[in-house]
């Protein structure tokens, strides 16, 4: 039954590959059939969906409070660094117990309190955000969707009635939001590595100092009670994520030292 299903996918999907196969900045070959324009609808729908569920529950916070323009600012940083022309917007949800943040197609960015804890300053906070922002660069939502659409046999996101309730529950799930907001579904390991390595760049580019990078995913996985065995998660195993981040260091180290190195200030 599995070699069927395989079998199905890769018949499926091996004429979409060769007419929609692109390389990326970073060089890897990636799949996708969804148009930037469909990909930034999709995200605008869901951001809307989360920030309407956060007002209702008084949990946005106000663009005049001091972790908002924190991540206001670092967050305009990290876009002018990723060079995207996005219609960049950003917000804080004040989650104390969600350990979190996203960006979704079309550079739509939440930060949740709960991560603030865990990053302890803006150098931290920036490797947070370049990462969730090179999720977006690099297009992995657009792969998700693709991936989903030729398995089903559809040639794009338009193809789906984003009107039909049923329909934006899955395509939200592919997104990454998942039934509950604030709780991501995971990316691929693929794209979580790709997304370390362009996020710590675009986090240096910026000003902020690559060094903390690390020190803080290891702290994130502290936070999350420990981590499967790597063959088992879509996650990089900590210690191997660690390792190659610094291993990245002499890499990205002459982009903060063209930065002006900003100093690494403590989050409220």
């Amino acid at each position: 039954m599995i070699k069927l299903f395989l079998g199905i996918i890769l018949f499926v999907t091996s004429g979409m590959w060769a007419e929609s196969c692109a390389t990326n900045s970073e060089g890897r070959r990636s799949f996708n059939i969804v148009s930037d324009s469909e990909m930034n609808a999709l995200g605008v729908d869901a951001y809307e969906q989360v920030l309407a569920d956060a007002r209702a529950r008084k949990k946005l916070l106000s663009h005049k409070s001091e972790q908002y323009k924190i991540v206001e600012e670092i967050g305009l940083r990290i876009a002018k660094a990723s060079g995207a022309n996005f219609n960049w917007e950003f917000n804080v949800i004040d989650e104390p117990k969600t350990v979190n943040a996203f960006c979704l197609p079309g550079g739509k960015i939440a930060v949740y309190t709960g991560i603030m804890p865990v990053a302890k300053t803006e150098a931290a906070l920036a490797v947070v955000m370049g990462h969730e922002v090179a999720h977006a660069t690099m297009r992995h939502g657009a792969e998700r969707v693709s991936s989903q659409l030729a398995v089903a046999g559809l040639a794009t996101a338009a193809d789906i009635s984003l009107q039909d309730s049923e329909n934006r529950k899955v395509w939200m799930g592919v997104l990454a939001l998942g039934a509950n907001f604030g709780v991501l579904l995971p990316y691929s390991r693929g794209h979580e590595t790709e997304a370390d390595s362009v996020g710590l760049k675009y986090a240096a580019k910026a000003g902020y100092d690559p060094r903390v990078a690390p020190a803080f995913w290891q702290r994130m996985a502290a936070e999350g009670g420990g981590m499967p065995i790597e063959f088992l998660s879509t996650h990089p195993d900590p210690e191997n994520r660690s390792k190659a981040l610094e291993r990245q260091q002499a890499q990205v180290w002459p982009l903060y030292e063209a930065s002006g190195k900003l100093p690494d200030r403590q989050l409220p």
